[in-house]
């Protein structure tokens, strides 16, 4: 008895090595088994294709999670870039005296064809109130181009509207969960890879007989699942990244004309206003995918030619295109490049001097033919 008390340890501690390897040989199999490991979140963003969608911020690094929520009064001028309020410094392009109502649950079309970008659904406003925009697929612009959604803030007392925008990366779009690969931060549903746009059909409708650039990978959403539609006081908390401010300040255009007259189709349908379907629209998606305007070519916004971003409306970001305005009012359009047309400079006191005046007879002859 005393020597099987005596040897009991020892066999234990074998028992427990062994079954700690057989842990470790069975850990990389369910991982490749369940494409959502909690491991997954912990490793490098090169794991997954989509971080390419975000913006790259050299030294910065991106904080874990959100900053604070921006306050309810007029948020202040930031000079950091991860504190900086959610407006970046544009003009809403709508603005109305309360929230939007919550996001509706609602099932994506299948993808149309090769190379077209989820759009998602989203509340627009009128005088009638707000009413529903329906997600659609678009044709991509151009090679490379992804969509940042719009989204609604709190600034100067009022919810405004801050149109997204077509871009090399994702930028900022209020930290809400649209679904279908936006999670609030970023965008997950595909990237662009070679020239032609790879589809995740974890989280978007693909027809492999229609698509045929797709992988799959299920997408851990950073925040609490939530169908809150915008942010400020009552709503979402989260804050510009370093690495969505960056996006914008980098070449983008603005809503394609296929995109605004889809809302303003939108705006048409008596059904769409909350006022009607209490906040349960009829038409939720459109089948129909909008085709991409031609020649469009993204611009630097403002700040790069040396004007702060927080004088500049959404006008002055694309002077090509009519600004979105509730009103309809046209952008003006952008002054002449001053070096296209240069000003002739007056003659100095001196060099008048210097250059007599012609005589009536000096006239005649330069007049008369040789």
């Amino acid at each position: 008895m005393i020597r099987c008390a005596r040897f009991a340890p020892l066999s234990l501690l074998a028992f427990a090595f062994a079954v700690s390897l057989a842990g470790c040989h069975s850990t990389p199999d369910q991982s490749a088994a369940n494409s959502t490991p909690a491991t997954d979140q912990s490793q490098d963003q090169a794991a997954d294709p989509a971080s390419a969608n975000l913006a790259p911020i050299g030294n910065a690094t991106t904080p874990s999670e959100p900053a604070a929520a921006p306050s309810s009064q007029a948020p202040a001028a930031q000079s950091s870039a991860a504190t900086a309020d959610d407006s970046y410094g544009e003009q809403p392009a709508q603005t109305a005296p309360q929230p939007p109502p919550p996001l509706p649950e609602y099932q994506q079309p299948p993808a149309p064809a090769d190379d077209h970008i989820w759009t998602p659904g989203y509340w627009a406003y009128a005088p009638q109130g707000y009413y529903w925009v329906p997600g659609v697929w678009v044709a991509a612009p151009y090679q490379g181009a992804l969509w940042t959604p719009g989204y609604w803030g709190f600034v100067h007392g009022r919810y405004g509207f801050f149109r997204g925008y077509w871009g090399p990366h994702i930028g900022y779009y209020g930290g809400v969960n649209y679904g279908f690969g936006y999670v609030g931060v970023g965008y997950q549903g595909g990237y662009w890879n070679g020239g032609h746009f790879d589809y995740n059909r974890a989280v978007n409708n693909i027809n492999t007989n229609v698509v045929h650039s797709v992988y799959s990978r299920t997408v851990m959403n950073p925040t609490t699942v939530t169908r809150v539609s915008y942010n400020g006081p009552g709503g979402l908390t989260v804050r510009a990244r370093p690495s969505e401010i960056v996006a914008l300040r980098e070449p983008h255009a603005p809503p394609m004309h296929a995109q605004l007259e889809h809302e303003q189709s939108a705006r048409a349908d008596r059904t769409s206003f909350v006022s009607v379907n209490h906040g349960r629209p009829e038409h939720l998606v459109l089948e129909k995918p909008l085709p991409a305007d031609r020649g469009v070519k993204p611009v630097m916004p403002p700040e790069a030619h040396g004007r702060p971003a927080e004088q500049r409306g959404p006008a002055e970001m694309h002077p090509e295109h009519p600004a979105p305005h509730a009103e309809g009012r046209p952008a003006p359009h952008p002054a002449a490049h001053p070096e296209a047309h240069p000003a002739h400079p007056k003659p100095s006191p001196e060099q008048k001097k210097k250059a007599p005046e012609k005589r009536p007879e000096d006239r005649k002859r330069t007049d008369e033919p040789h």
